[in-house]
């Protein structure tokens, strides 16, 4: 590692208490719910007799989760901004990841018992019983297309399929959940005992789904609207960086107007440049200057390779800001950043604004590799932080991330916040080897943007 620094004093850390996560209220509020959920099946459900009485229950209480499931669903892809914000997007995203393997597990379920225990109570095949519920009962064929559509969904987003398709495709059958959901809501209510006949339970079943429905149509739609027609974001121009590596300045209206950190990123389209389909997320490599806003992109596939061929003027649809790695994750005045690749792009900006004394770990193949370099040494000499390389030796062996080296070269490193940004097996080792030198989990920030 190579150290790169000239003091002239530290930066101020104005202690600030962090504001508390809402992240436990909300995971025991959903759970709470999931439980009022059975608790309504328990309450609507006398005896349980024979084979056919059991399947055809289990099939129930798995068919009311299910639809609780979805909902939970589509209102953690709502983006709402306390969830994204104070709990993270990464965070967020995994819950949601999680929620749809419990979706799709309970759908499962309900279709097979509920399919089996009408078949045992009718002494008919299990075909022949399919076939009169998808083709009599009210509401059947459009849940059974709802079905389809999110088992569909569910099957795109195994990690083995989604590393075989491109994102695009996995983005637009991924917003078929709102179809799949819309379709099998009817159903829900026309053949499901415990909620006919029941005014307040299905007025409580209502009021989830219009209020997910309300987040959606807020935060996704009218929020983003409301930004963009506001501050009119243009392609200012294309600057290269590092190989393979371009910065995009992007110009706008009243963009101090715009309530955001540095740390965080934006969902970007760059309009009539055949990127305009799809919604990718870039971190801010630099807090923004008066009207003007930067991203770092690094050419990792399809979209992100046309990003070095955007036109100045090219107009560009942004939603956000996103994220929760920002300064108000501080709790000490000693910060340590540890970045690899383009995950230097987040810190870069924190490393100008984040107050108190602050030290960079950058980890890149070689120097050619160092996107951002000589901003960040001059930032370095500007606020007297230390810049660290960890750089591969001349036969392209890596510098051991341990515990040792870190407090090596960080030697009060328990005593630090370290906000950590690069790719997923980094960010596990970096943290692991973070745990291992004494550095507690609060003090530990990631959040990880793969999608």
């Amino acid at each position: 590692m190579t150290t790169v620094y000239e003091r002239r004093g530290t930066a101020p850390c104005r202690a600030a208490r962090r504001p508390r996560s809402p992240a436990g209220p909300l995971l025991a509020a959903l759970w709470a719910g999931a439980a009022a959920v059975v608790a309504l099946w328990w309450s609507d459900t006398g005896s349980v007799a024979g084979a056919a009485g059991w399947l055809t229950g289990a099939g129930r209480i798995a068919g009311l989760l299910c639809g609780y499931a979805c909902a939970v669903l589509v209102g953690l892809m709502a983006r709402v901004p306390l969830l994204e914000r104070r709990v993270g997007s990464d965070r967020v995203a995994r819950w949601h990841a999680m929620s749809g393997r419990y979706t799709v597990c309970l759908l499962v379920a309900h279709v097979v018992l509920v399919l089996a225990g009408y078949a045992a109570q009718d002494h008919r095949s299990l075909v022949a019983e399919t076939l009169t519920v998808v083709l009599d009962y009210p509401e059947m064929l459009k849940a059974t297309a709802g079905t389809m559509v999110l088992l569909a969904v569910g099957v795109t987003s195994v990690r083995a399929v989604r590393r075989r398709t491109g994102y695009e495709f996995w983005y637009y059958v991924h917003l078929l959940t709102y179809a799949a959901v819309f379709l099998a809501f009817g159903h829900q209510l026309a053949l499901g005992d415990d909620l006919a006949g029941e005014p307040v339970a299905t007025a409580a079943w209502y009021a989830l789904y219009v209020g997910t429905a309300a987040l959606v149509l807020w935060f996704r739609v009218l929020v983003p609207v409301r930004l963009n027609l506001r501050h009119r974001l243009r392609v200012e121009s294309v600057q290269p960086e590092a190989p393979g590596v371009y910065s995009v300045v992007v110009r706008g209206r009243r963009l101090d107007r715009l309530d955001v950190r540095a740390g965080q990123f934006f969902r970007w389209r760059f309009l009539g440049a055949r990127l305009g389909w799809t919604s990718t997320p870039y971190s801010l490599s630099a807090p923004p200057r008066g009207d003007l806003l930067r991203i770092t992109v690094k050419a990792l596939g399809g979209h992100s390779a046309a990003v070095a061929l955007l036109r100045p003027g090219t107009r560009v649809w942004a939603e956000g800001p996103y994220g929760s790695l920002t300064a108000d994750r501080q709790s000490a005045p000693k910060a340590l950043l540890v970045a690899a690749g383009v995950g230097i792009t987040p810190l870069r900006a924190l490393f100008e604004t984040l107050p108190g004394e602050v030290t960079l770990l950058y980890r890149a193949h070689g120097a050619e590799d160092l996107a951002l370099g000589g901003e960040l040494e001059a930032i370095g000499r500007w606020r007297g932080a230390r810049v660290l390389y960890a750089l591969n030796d001349e036969h392209g062996r890596r510098p051991p991330l341990t515990a040792a080296s870190l407090r090596a070269a960080v030697p009060d490193l328990p005593g630090h916040d370290v906000y950590v940004c690069g790719p997923h097996g980094f960010a596990r080792d970096v943290y692991e080897a973070l745990r291992a030198a004494g550095v507690p989990d609060r003090r530990i920030h990631h959040e990880s943007f793969e999608l």
